[in-house]
């Protein structure tokens, strides 16, 4: 990856390492009556530096928690910026 994606990368990981960015992604994208048991003020930041049994690192983009009723719900954001389409991205319809 060239620099100009590092860069890339680098500002929405800063835009979505807020909780009240995070909320609004979960609300506008995630469909369901699930938001209104989600209890956002315990959203939070999680660890996401992880070693395999083979030793190797792995460093997700990001990691976080909230309590949906009365259970911990753990979200994982993947973020990548893309300088052209690629065929194989998953789509969706909404």
């Amino acid at each position: 990856m060239g620099t100009m994606s590092n860069a890339h990368d680098s500002s929405y990981k800063l835009l979505f390492s807020h909780p009240e960015m995070v909320r609004d992604l979960l609300i506008g994208f995630v469909p369901g009556d699930w938001s209104q048991l989600a209890q956002f003020d315990t959203l939070e930041r999680v660890n996401a530096s992880y070693v395999s049994d083979s030793d190797k690192q792995r460093h997700d983009d990001m990691v976080w928690r909230l309590k949906v009723g009365p259970h911990w719900v753990w979200v994982y954001l993947l973020l990548e910026f893309q300088s052209q389409p690629d065929e194989w991205m998953a789509l969706s319809d909404a």
